[in-house]
């Protein structure tokens, strides 16, 4: 198998690695446990669980009624754009990092379309601080995936060269 083709299927896996892991951790949260009935769940000394429904964008920005439709229409074009990305890019790490967010962007569409809401369930604090957003395992996955994308666009630059007159 070409090293293309290989590099590109994981990248296409690992999407639907992260789809499969968001939908069934969001699967549970609804029908496996007590938390659809407003239970808190302490998971670590760190970390809850506790169903809220976001009905907007990122740290729910945008909640309108109208806005559910034009959201799901947008973070489907920006999907179909990840994943022409994906298959164009050369570097491993892009790869796998724009897998890992299309998979969380796609999860996060598909609750949006059947719920008219995303649902987040994980409550980060320490102590009595607590961390202000909720999130799901696809919020999780498009952050990881962003910093890793960040992270490979620093690592990745050559050195400026001085230019004639700084010499």
């Amino acid at each position: 198998m070409k090293p293309a083709l290989h590099r590109r299927r994981a990248g296409f896996y690992l999407a639907a690695l992260v789809l499969l892991a968001d939908q069934g951790a969001k699967f549970w949260v609804l029908h496996g446990s007590l938390l659809a009935s407003g239970r808190l769940l302490v998971v670590l000394p760190v970390m809850n669980f506790v169903l809220v429904w976001n009905p907007g964008i990122t740290f729910g920005m945008l909640a309108g009624d109208g806005a559910k439709i034009i959201i799901a229409i947008g973070a489907s074009i920006v999907i179909a754009g990840l994943f022409v990305w994906l298959w164009r890019t050369e570097k491993w790490l892009a790869t796998l990092a724009i897998g890992a967010i299309a998979g969380g962007a796609i999860g996060n569409v598909i609750d949006r379309v059947r719920y008219g809401a995303v649902v987040d369930f994980i409550q980060i604090h320490a102590g009595f601080i607590y961390f202000p957003y909720i999130f799901n395992v696809g919020d999780a996955a498009i952050c990881c995936g962003v910093a890793a994308l960040m992270a490979e666009n620093i690592l990745r630059r050559s050195p400026v060269a001085a230019s004639p007159g700084q010499r």
